[in-house]
């Protein structure tokens, strides 16, 4: 079990964003985006995925996305859309469903070496905490981030997102900061990513997944999507 604000050192909110002890990163400098759109089962970033379960499309007023049913449903995507980057963020937007279990993963990448980023959440009746993991095996370095606390509603579409370079990573919710901490994360190597469950098919996610994407730079909170 993981404690309140993880198993790393915390970055208080009121200390310098990650994008200006970086300097400060912008879109112009930024390489373009890996964006995910996830309305079909097929095909997931150009590549045939592994369907687990019945993961379906839903239609509503503010487009499509895909539906996890939060116990057999999973995409295994042969694709590490990290490996090779020393800095990163990662986007997406969720929609949690309030009937959902109370641990969920609904983002997890891994590769070769073991090297782990995992995106979570914690679901109580009054709403969810976002849940973010990295860990590293060469060198041996882990941080996850969770505050109970600070809770969202369920039910609603909520951009999520986590950022990392040069040894801190933070996430945020619709362009604001939550938490952060250190951890030393070194580029990965070619992996996979599931999306809609962990990889060893446990912790499954029930609720939407619009988009997911993949930025190869830390960006800023002003460059994060929101609602």
């Amino acid at each position: 079990m993981r404690l309140l604000h993880g198993i790393c050192p915390v970055v208080l909110l009121f200390a310098p964003s990650l994008s200006n002890r970086l300097g400060g990163l912008h879109a112009t400098e930024s390489p373009t985006a890996t964006i995910w759109r996830l309305d079909q089962t097929a095909q997931v970033g150009g590549r045939p995925p592994t369907v687990l379960g019945e993961p379906h499309v839903v239609d509503d007023a503010t487009g499509k996305a895909l539906h996890f049913n939060g116990a057999t449903d999973g995409l295994f995507v042969p694709v590490n859309p990290l490996e090779g980057v020393a800095q990163f963020t990662i986007e997406a937007l969720i929609n949690p469903d309030a009937s959902g279990p109370a641990e969920q993963r609904f983002l997890h990448i891994q590769d070769g070496p073991g090297h782990r980023v995992l995106l979570e959440i914690r679901l109580t009746g009054a709403g969810w905490a976002l849940d973010t993991y990295l860990r590293s095996e060469m060198p041996k370095s882990d941080c996850a981030l969770l505050d109970r606390t600070k809770l969202h509603p369920a039910n609603r579409w909520t951009w999520v997102a986590l950022v990392y370079a040069n040894g801190h990573m933070a996430h945020y919710i619709d362009g604001t900061k939550e938490l952060g901490g250190e951890v030393q994360f070194p580029p990965m190597a070619a992996g996979q990513i599931s999306l809609g469950v962990r990889q060893n098919k446990v912790y499954w996610f029930k609720g939407g997944i619009r988009e997911v994407r993949f930025h190869p730079v830390a960006l800023s909170p002003a460059e994060l999507q929101h609602h």
